[in-house]
């Protein structure tokens, strides 16, 4: 599977971005998919993730700022981001686990290993 991210770019502090990763094909029918960060000169941070049942799971930072969604028809997976800080400057990846894993886990836990990544798309969020 391969999975391609777009919608990122420059904004200004309190704007918003949409974010779409279309994946290459169908994929296992239980999955969970989400998105994570990685800013200059730090770690990988999970942002949001759904998961096989539909269950989401967002960051501390981004909760009720960011909305993540699916259209399975579509095979595209999205994250609305409002009231963008410039903290959020950073490059955002996509990514899919196939399996029934809660959201949560897959957002916290979850090593990266045994899944599929994207290019990732930069976010620049000015002050």
């Amino acid at each position: 599977v391969q999975l391609v991210e777009s919608g990122g770019g420059s904004v200004q502090a309190v704007g918003s971005l949409r974010l779409s990763c279309a994946a290459s094909r169908h994929t296992h029918s239980d999955h969970c998919m989400g998105w994570f960060l990685q800013a200059p000169g730090k770690g990988r941070e999970g942002v949001a993730s759904v998961d096989y049942d539909g269950s989401t799971s967002y960051s501390a930072s981004v909760k009720g700022r960011f909305t993540i969604s699916k259209d399975n028809a579509k095979r595209t997976l999205y994250l609305e981001m409002n009231n963008l800080k410039p903290e959020a400057t950073a490059i955002y990846y996509c990514a899919l686990k196939g399996g029934r894993y809660a959201s949560s886990w897959f957002l916290h836990l979850w090593t990266g290993r045994d899944g599929y990544w994207g290019q990732g798309t930069q976010v620049i969020v000015s002050s």
